[in-house]
């Protein structure tokens, strides 16, 4: 069993000319801008690294390297794994904070705050939170208050250096597109990750309309006949906004080729639905439902990204395809968290076990392949030049343990600031 990381107590928050901590100690509830963790095994990009030691400066990696014997530290790690801070490309941690229970909701601030601490404990540093541009959820019911604006605002005004936005658009919902172009129109230079819906009952995750009547039966309390008046009712509304669907894509393939969004297609199904999604301009297959599409979408160059719930529980809740049957075949570039935080570093334990994949290659399915799906350059891997957001992590046991989550603390214009 690996022994939790210590920092060895001294005064806290001076660094050196060099930006390294001239003392162990520091202020409780983040890293300084500048250390030096010592005795980890550093978790690379095709290997990892026995009694590693890694060197923070200014926020950012200056060096991954063998622990020098006699070597000193601030942070003695005593054999932990190491980790980049994971990144989550589509996590609902915030939405299922506002409404912990059916007809209980809390103020939009706390659930933020709730949100980030779960996804910090997860050993999440970077956590793209799925908030719902529609006025219904995907099985139909009102969503009620606070509106999607508000929940978006609401992160860009805390300025949570983990918390950023992945705008979940449902396409047959004039009222959510609306909301979403004047949120484009107002980013400016910003490019917005941008996520079309359409769960229709008969297609995508519920082409089995019996799975959404399961849900609403066992999610919502209703009655076997009530969920299936529900869902049928549910799916006669939304043929009748195709026509809205067809706009809301169209425009939604302007705004991506025009580079104003980075565009994920969510539940693709088909080999049409992938041609379709490269053909406006979208950068992502995110959780296809079917082998069919996770591998036309590897021939027509999309990145893929899949449940890490699936994975880490050995197969699709939904009924849909298996996420660790695609990794295996080569078609997941990166594992999102989508209801499950935890699920992210669970899924790269379940991975290894199995044989599917190195601890190496599981880590990047959470770390350097969500970075690149979202396409941020800044962070992902244990690299000089890239920011510090380290994970010490115990991976001995059958499932993980996150011992310490410390993100980067980048000095920018000689003040330390928490970047984004």
């Amino acid at each position: 069993m690996t022994t939790p990381a210590t920092a060895r107590p001294a005064a806290a928050g001076r660094t050196d000319a060099a930006g390294r901590s001239d003392a162990a100690g520091w202020p409780l509830g983040r890293p300084p801008a500048g250390f030096v963790l010592g005795h980890v095994r550093a978790v690379l990009s095709g290997r990892i690294l026995d009694d590693a030691r890694i060197v923070v400066r200014s926020g950012i990696i200056e060096a991954v390297e063998p622990h020098p014997p006699g070597g000193s530290s601030d942070v003695d790690g005593r054999g932990a794994m190491c980790l980049p801070g994971l990144i989550d490309v589509h996590g609902d941690a915030v939405g299922r904070e506002l409404r912990p229970r059916p007809g209980a909701s809390v103020p939009v601030g706390f659930a933020l705050a709730a949100a980030e601490g779960r996804v910090r404990a997860a050993g999440i540093t970077t956590a793209f939170q799925g908030v719902a541009f529609q006025e219904r959820s995907a099985v139909g019911l009102p969503i009620g208050s606070p509106p999607a604006e508000e929940v978006a605002d609401a992160i860009e005004t805390a300025g949570s250096p983990a918390m950023r936005i992945l705008h979940r658009v449902d396409v047959r919902c004039a009222v959510g597109a609306a909301a979403l172009e004047a949120r484009v129109a107002a980013a400016g230079d910003r490019v917005l990750v941008v996520s079309h819906e359409d769960h229709t009952p008969g297609q995508g995750q519920y082409a089995d309309p019996a799975t959404m009547r399961r849900w609403m039966v066992e999610g919502e309390g209703m009655s076997p006949s009530a969920a299936v008046a529900h869902v049928e009712w549910w799916r006669d509304s939304r043929d009748e906004l195709s026509e809205t669907g067809r706009r809301t894509l169209e425009r939604l393939g302007e705004l991506a080729r025009a580079g104003r969004i980075r565009l994920f297609g969510h539940d693709p199904a088909t080999r049409q639905d992938i041609d379709d999604l490269v053909d406006r301009g979208g950068a992502v297959a995110e959780f296809p439902t079917t082998r069919e599409a996770a591998a036309h979408a590897r021939r027509r160059g999309l990145m893929i990204v899949a449940g890490a719930p699936n994975a880490m529980r050995g197969g699709s809740h939904a009924g849909n395809v298996s996420a660790g049957e695609l990794i295996s075949a080569g078609l997941v570039d990166a594992l999102a968290s989508d209801y499950l935080p935890d699920a992210q570093l669970g899924a790269v334990m379940r991975l290894v076990a199995t044989g599917a994949c190195t601890v190496p290659a599981a880590v990047r399915l959470v770390t350097s392949g969500p970075a690149a799906a979202v396409g941020l350059r800044d962070r992902g891997a244990l690299c000089p030049g890239l920011r510090a957001d380290l994970v010490l992590a115990d991976l001995a046991g059958a499932w993980p343990r996150v011992l310490a989550t410390l993100p980067a603390f980048v000095v920018e214009n000689g003040a330390a600031e928490s970047a984004s």
